[in-house]
């Protein structure tokens, strides 16, 4: 069965990019091994220890769309209309780039997060959902549109930086025990999100 997850590569002390938006040495993880992950894009190279590949292939291998931030996706120049997993990409945003039919046609732009995930469901079909914007994720799992947090820790402290999480509206937000991967440079997490009993 299909679900929304996120993942993120995270410092130590809870942040995905520096002030600056820079990434620092959070995805030195992706080189330090000898086992080659395939992918779609033959532009990126990851090369992890065993246990991280096998890590990656299980949670990016069966995305089926990605969800991301329009801040992002300008950052990045919409990954040239091919995002490294390869799955196509719905962003959130609130308004479409002039060109966008052009320049990006595996891209749509939606206006809000629940419709962006709803578009992302449609496309995954019985493939994942996963969702690569901290912003986004904090929505997402207010909204309880979210069943696994996936982290990706790293042995770095950035001390400042663009969190992962932030404060919750709704109060605290229970998951459950960890799936716990130990991989070179990276451990890994993956929390089911904790459902009200009955829902």
């Amino acid at each position: 069965m299909s679900k929304v997850l996120s993942h993120m590569t995270m410092s130590l002390d809870g942040f995905i990019a520096q002030p600056d938006d820079q990434i620092g040495e959070l995805f030195e993880w992706y080189g330090a091994g000898d086992v080659e992950v395939p992918g779609p894009n033959e532009d990126v190279r990851i090369t992890v220890d065993a246990e991280s590949a096998a890590f990656l292939t299980e949670v990016v291998g069966n995305c089926g769309a990605l969800v991301a931030g329009r801040r992002l996706f300008d950052m990045t120049g919409g990954w040239g209309d091919r995002h490294p997993v390869g799955a196509p990409v719905v962003v959130v945003s609130h308004g479409v780039p002039e060109d966008a039919a052009q320049r990006w046609p595996r891209t749509e732009f939606v206006d809000g997060v629940k419709e962006a995930l709803a578009r992302a469901r449609e496309i995954a079909g019985d493939r994942d959902v996963t969702i690569a914007s901290a912003n986004i994720t904090q929505q997402a799992l207010a909204l309880g549109l979210v069943d696994e947090v996936c982290v990706s820790l790293v042995p770095v402290l950035f001390g400042e930086g663009v969190p992962y999480f932030a404060a919750f509206d709704t109060g605290h937000l229970l998951l459950e025990d960890p799936v716990v991967v130990q991989g070179r440079r990276a451990v890994h997490l993956r929390y089911p999100v904790r459902r009200p009993a009955g829902g």
